[in-house]
């Protein structure tokens, strides 16, 4: 059984500042009292096809095995029993990965599928560049494609990324089925399932039996900050279980129910999510508490114009207009410092024109942490552990320790589409920065 080596994977180290990256050129309406180490603004040609596709078989000798809950986790064997092998073995993963960037300080991990195990990934990701901007497409949801730091981030930063196009879902014009027969941004072809990653439920079941993802939900993240030192693709439980803070678009079809609302920052009132254009910013702070009691997953902590909230439906801050892409763009940045976090977005949002929004939290404030918010051992006391168990036809699996003393966790930020049974779409980011504090 797998297990989350959650102390050896924190002590990669943190992300080289050499003095080639202290060069980077200073942009006019850069932040105050921080100080541009590193920048990449996507002018020189970048194509993923210079790097192969490798097939992963995850398990122990694979450099993306993380913990029980990877793509052949032993959670899943618990919730699915032998079904669940049998479902994993009806095709291959294939993954390539390369450095890119000045010192090579960010990453691109891109996954796909391969049905038929003819050793050519089906419909795979792209990542490719075109006038200074990069263009991340993903034709199916079986793919997943993001770009990453390389190392750890420092101790203290601000890293920042600008968006110029976005194709991951919403509404458009008006309406989730769009001209062109695309269904939520998901192509209208054959069947789009959750398969073979449930946290329940038979799996026996053939593959167009699963969940459907096309009208539950696409999305996004603009950027998010992750707990482990080698993000990648992964199935989205997973993904929820290893997040720190993050921004991120939960694109809901013809959503009706009580689950998601929408702040209005104008008047400062939340409003059901059937009021808004299926384009919201989700900034959430993840707490240590359980947000399912049956599957894996932190809880949350929102902030917004209309207040604080914990739990609950899941509050987007505001909504974007991805009309104005690309002649407009949105910021978003996430900064550690001070023994908080800050989550920042700007641009042309909804009801309130141009606007930029910033969302504090402290590692621990009214007594809710932020998850894994050490980065260090010493950081933290073990006051938030705990063990975790899940029972299924597989039998019960007790995930122990899931944030024990002397444990630490760096700090890797994501941009792009981590999950390999939901998303699919296409979006475009302008330049991509990091920043350490400057002198006070």
């Amino acid at each position: 059984m797998k297990r989350f080596l959650r102390r050896a994977v924190a002590l990669a180290l943190p992300l080289a500042l050499p003095a080639a990256l202290t060069a980077a050129p200073a942009r006019a309406d850069a932040p105050g009292d921080w100080r541009l180490v590193a920048a990449e603004t996507f002018n020189r040609s970048l194509d993923d096809a210079r790097a192969p596709w490798v097939r992963d078989g995850d398990g122990p000798g694979s450099p993306y095995d993380v913990d029980v809950y990877d793509n052949d986790g032993a959670f899943f064997e618990t919730m699915g029993g032998p079904a669940f092998r049998q479902q994993l073995a009806t095709f291959d993963t294939y993954r390539k990965s390369f450095r890119f960037g000045a010192k090579g300080w960010l990453t691109a991990e891109l996954a796909a599928r391969d049905s038929d195990k003819d050793g050519v990934p089906d419909a795979p990701p792209t990542l490719t560049t075109r006038k200074g901007v990069a263009h991340m497409d993903e034709p199916s949801h079986h793919g997943g494609v993001l770009i990453r730091s390389t190392r750890a981030l420092p101790a203290e930063y601000r890293v920042e990324m600008t968006l110029r196009g976005l194709d991951f879902g919403g509404q458009r014009d008006g309406s989730w089925d769009y001209p062109d027969g695309r269904i939520n941004g998901y192509s209208p072809e054959g069947c789009k399932t959750n398969h073979p990653w449930a946290s329940g439920g038979d799996f026996s079941r053939p593959e167009c039996s699963w969940a459907n993802v096309r009208t539950d939900s696409n999305g996004f993240y603009y950027l998010g900050i992750m707990d482990y030192a080698r993000p990648a693709p992964h199935n989205n439980v997973f993904v929820h279980t290893h997040r720190k803070v993050a921004m991120d678009s939960y694109n809901r079809y013809k959503y009706t129910g009580s689950g998601l609302r929408v702040c209005n920052p104008a008047t400062k009132q939340y409003e059901p999510y059937g009021a808004s254009t299926g384009n919201g910013v989700n900034a959430i702070f993840m707490t240590d508490d359980k947000r399912y009691a049956t599957q894996p997953g932190t809880e949350y902590l929102m902030h917004s114009e209309c207040g604080v909230a914990k739990g609950g439906a899941i509050v987007s801050q505001v909504d974007l207009r991805p009309e104005l892409l690309p002649e407009q763009s949105y910021r978003f940045a996430i900064e550690r410092r001070d023994g908080a976090y800050t989550m920042e977005m700007s641009g042309v949002f909804a009801h309130v024109g141009q606007q930029t929004y910033r969302y504090t939290r402290k590692f621990v404030q009214d007594g809710e942490p932020i998850w894994h918010y050490n980065q260090k051992p010493e950081e933290y006391d073990g006051r938030f552990d705990a063990d975790w168990t899940w029972t299924g036809p597989g039998g019960t699996l007790v995930d122990r320790g899931t944030w024990p003393a002397g444990s630490a966790y760096p700090d890797t930020f994501m941009i792009g589409d981590p999950h390999m049974n939901f998303y699919e779409g296409s979006a475009q980011v302008d330049d991509v920065r990091l920043y350490v504090p400057g002198r006070r």
